[in-house]
């Protein structure tokens, strides 16, 4: 039995959405340069993995970016993670899980400004625990932090629903034990595809024994 509903938090809980950030970015030629600098650069990734603030990243994206853009990177690495609401919808699915007797958590690679987008995140307080990659060093979609994961919060994997946007962080929840399902921005679907999974009588994703297997 599925007792455990695992929320990834960006594009499924809410909305990062880089495009609008670039929006104070007029040039669309700029807009390119400003994303790769700081949202598509290694030390993006560092920032979710725990290894470097806010500092470092904006030190290394102005390193890449002519003088004339430094001012637009510093303000949208400053503000960009005080501009996430909820989707529509979502909050009726987190209180109608929650209502039913699921238990409720979040997993997200994300960097410690969580405590200002958690503010955004319906129900919060409903939730039974928080996993955040920024803390534990770990980052989707490798197994190794599903399995933290469980043993954070003294869960079997394969009692776990994982919601994701990202068809490898998916993987990498069935690479553990967990069963899934790839987020298309439809709180509706969640709901079918959790009921499916519950259904079944074998789970599809790979079992943990199998996982030498994989190429």
């Amino acid at each position: 039995m599925i007792r455990n509903v695992v929320f990834d938090m960006g594009k499924v809980l809410l909305d990062f959405n880089v495009d609008r950030y670039l929006e104070r970015v007029p040039e669309r030629a700029d807009k390119e340069l400003v994303r790769r600098a700081l949202f598509q650069s290694v030390e993006w990734v560092m920032t979710d993995y725990g290894a470097l603030g806010d500092e470092g990243l904006l030190q290394a994206a102005c390193r890449r970016l002519p003088q004339r853009l430094h001012a637009a990177a510093a303000q949208i690495g400053s503000t960009w993670y005080r501009d996430m609401p909820a989707y529509p919808g979502i909050g009726d699915v987190i209180a109608g899980l929650k209502d039913e007797g699921y238990r409720l958590y979040l997993l997200s690679n994300v960097c410690r400004h969580y405590d200002v987008m958690r503010r955004s995140i319906p129900h919060i307080e409903r939730f039974d625990g928080e996993f955040l990659s920024c803390d534990w060093h770990l980052l989707k979609p490798d197994p190794e932090i599903f399995r933290t994961f469980c043993l954070r919060f003294s869960l079997t994997p394969a009692q776990c629903f994982f919601i994701d946007d990202q068809p490898a962080n998916v993987f990498g929840a069935l690479r553990a034990g967990l069963r899934g399902m790839v987020y298309h921005g439809d709180p509706a679907s969640i709901r079918p595809a959790l009921l499916a999974a519950q259904a079944a009588e074998e789970s599809p994703a790979l079992a943990q024994g199998e996982e030498a297997a994989l190429p």
